[in-house]
C-alpha cells in the first residue's frame, strides 16, 4: 500500500470517524451527558485550531515572497520556461474564476440539507463570522494597509497579501546579493513554520477527534450528512475544472482528446495511488514522450508544472470558502468574491509542494477571512481533505501534461535547441 496506515492523513481521517461515531452514540443514548463532554472536548479542539491558525500569517507571507521570487527567477531562464509560466498563471486564474461561477451553481442545484446546515450552525454558535462585508468603496480603500503590522495583528489577509505582493515584486528589482539574502531569510521563516506545523499536524488526531465529537454530540447524524455533501460539492468543482485540460490539449497542444487521455492514463494511475504530482513526474515524462513532446521541452516544462501549477487549487480552495459562506448564510458581493478569487490564485501559487493539511489551512484561511466567514469549520473540514485531495491531484497531473503539449506546440525550434543545451549542461542524476 502506498499510503501507510500510520500516515497523517489516515490517522486524522480515522480520528474524525471515531469522533463522529462516539458523538452520535452519545447524543442518542446519553443526551444528558452531552454538555459535560462538550465542556471538555470543545476547548481541546479550539486550542488545536488556534495553534494551527497562529502559523498562517508568517507562513502565507513567506510563501508569497519566496514563491514570487522563484517564479521571477524561472521566467528569466529562457523562452520555454517563460511561456510555460504564462500558461500556468492563466490556468490558475481561470480555475479560480470557474469556481466563483460553478460553486454557487452547484449549491443552488444541490444545496446542503437545511436541517444539517442549521444543526451545524447551532453546534458552532459560539463562533462568530470574521465580520460584516463593508460597502464597496470602504472595501476597496481598506485593501491598502496604512499599517502593515496592524493588518497582520488584526488578521486582515487581503491587506497583508497586497503588501506581500508589492514587497515580493520590489525584491526582484534590487541587487542580486540583497535579493538572495532576503529570500534566504523568508525561506528560513517558511521552513521554520513548516516544522511547527508538522508538530501541530502530528497531534491533529487529538484536535480533530475533539472537534468531531463536539459537533456530532450537538448535531447527531446531521454532521455526517453535511460532511458527505461537502465532499461531493467540492470534489465536483475540482472534477469540472479538470475537464478543461482536454480542450487545452486539443486546441493548444493540437493533440486528439482520445490519444491524450490514452497516453495520460499511466500518469493518472500513479497520481490516484500516490496523491502526489511529484511521484507522478516519471510517468508524466513518459506520457509526454509518447505524445510527441521533445525531451528538451518536457524536461523544462514538467518540473516547472510540478513545482508551480496547482490547477485545481484555486478552484477547490475557493469552493471550500464559498461552501462555508453558504453554510453560515454570509452574503457574497461582487467585490468580495473578486478579491477572494485573486487571493485564491496567489495563495495556491505560494502553497506549492506543501502537505495537503498544511496547504488547506494556509491557502483557505485568507480566502475565508476575505469573504467574512468563520475559520473554525476548517478544523473539521481538513480532516476529510484526503478524499477531495484525490481529485486535486488528478486534475493537477492532467493539466501538467496539457500545459506541456501546449508549450511544445507553440515553441520554435531554436527555443527547443536552447532548452536542449540547458538540459545537456545540467548535472545528470
Amino acid at each position: 500500500m502506498s499510503r501507510s496506515l500510520n500516515s497523517p492523513s489516515t490517522r486524522i481521517l480515522g480520528s474524525l470517524v471515531l469522533g463522529l461515531l462516539l458523538g452520535v452514540v452519545l447524543a442518542a443514548s446519553h443526551p444528558g451527558a452531552v454538555p459535560g463532554v462538550v465542556g471538555v472536548t470543545q476547548p481541546i479542539g479550539t486550542a488545536w485550531l488556534n495553534a494551527l491558525q497562529m502559523t498562517v500569517i508568517p507562513l502565507v507571507f513567506s510563501l508569497l515572497v519566496t514563491g514570487i521570487a522563484a517564479t521571477a527567477e524561472a521566467a528569466r531562464s529562457g523562452a520555454v520556461a517563460a511561456r510555460a509560466i504564462a500558461v500556468i498563471l492563466t490556468i490558475m486564474v481561470a480555475s479560480a474564476v470557474a469556481a466563483a461561477i460553478l460553486t454557487p451553481l452547484f449549491l443552488g442545484f444541490a444545496p446542503m440539507p437545511a436541517a444539517s446546515a442549521a444543526a451545524l450552525r447551532g453546534a458552532l454558535a459560539d463562533v462568530a463570522p470574521a465580520g460584516p462585508v463593508p460597502p464597496l468603496g470602504e472595501f476597496m480603500a481598506g485593501m491598502v494597509p496604512s499599517n502593515v503590522v496592524a493588518a497582520a495583528a488584526n488578521g486582515a489577509f487581503l491587506s497583508l497579501i497586497l503588501f506581500a505582493l508589492v514587497f515580493a515584486f520590489a525584491l526582484t528589482r534590487i541587487d542580486r546579493a540583497g535579493r538572495e539574502t532576503l529570500t534566504g531569510v523568508f525561506a528560513a521563516i517558511r521552513d521554520t513554520m513548516l516544522v511547527m506545523i508538522g508538530w501541530i499536524i502530528w497531534i491533529a488526531p487529538v484536535g480533530v477527534f475533539a472537534l468531531a465529537l463536539t459537533v456530532a454530540a450537538k448535531t447527531g447524524t446531521a454532521a455526517v450528512g453535511a460532511l458527505l455533501h461537502y465532499i461531493v460539492t467540492v470534489s465536483s468543482v475540482g472534477m469540472a475544472v479538470s475537464l478543461f485540460a482536454l480542450p487545452l490539449a486539443l486546441w493548444g497542444g493540437r493533440i486528439a482528446i482520445g490519444r491524450f487521455v490514452r497516453e495520460s492514463a499511466p500518469a493518472l494511475a500513479v497520481a490516484l495511488s500516490t496523491q502526489s504530482s511529484l511521484a507522478s513526474l516519471p510517468a508524466m515524462l513518459k506520457g509526454s514522450e509518447a505524445l510527441g513532446v521533445p525531451v528538451a521541452t518536457s524536461g523544462v516544462v514538467l518540473p516547472l508544472c510540478v513545482a508551480m501549477l496547482r490547477a485545481t487549487g484555486p478552484a477547490m480552495n475557493l469552493a471550500v470558502a464559498i461552501y462555508v459562506a453558504a453554510w453560515f448564510g454570509v452574503p457574497l458581493t461582487f467585490a468580495t468574491l473578486g478579491a477572494a478569487t485573486a487571493i485564491a490564485v496567489l495563495t495556491s501559487l505560494g502553497s506549492v509542494s506543501l502537505p495537503g493539511q498544511v496547504s488547506f489551512i494556509s491557502a483557505i484561511s485568507p480566502i475565508a477571512v476575505t469573504l467574512g466567514v468563520p475559520l473554525a469549520p476548517l478544523g473539521l473540514l481538513v480532516a476529510v481533505e484526503t478524499l477531495p485531495d484525490i481529485f486535486r491531484t488528478l486534475g493537477n497531473v492532467i493539466f501538467d501534461l496539457a500545459v506541456t503539449v501546449t508549450v511544445a506546440a507553440r515553441s520554435e525550434p531554436a527555443e527547443l535547441s536552447a532548452a536542449d543545451m540547458l538540459l545537456s549542461d545540467a548535472p545528470q542524476p
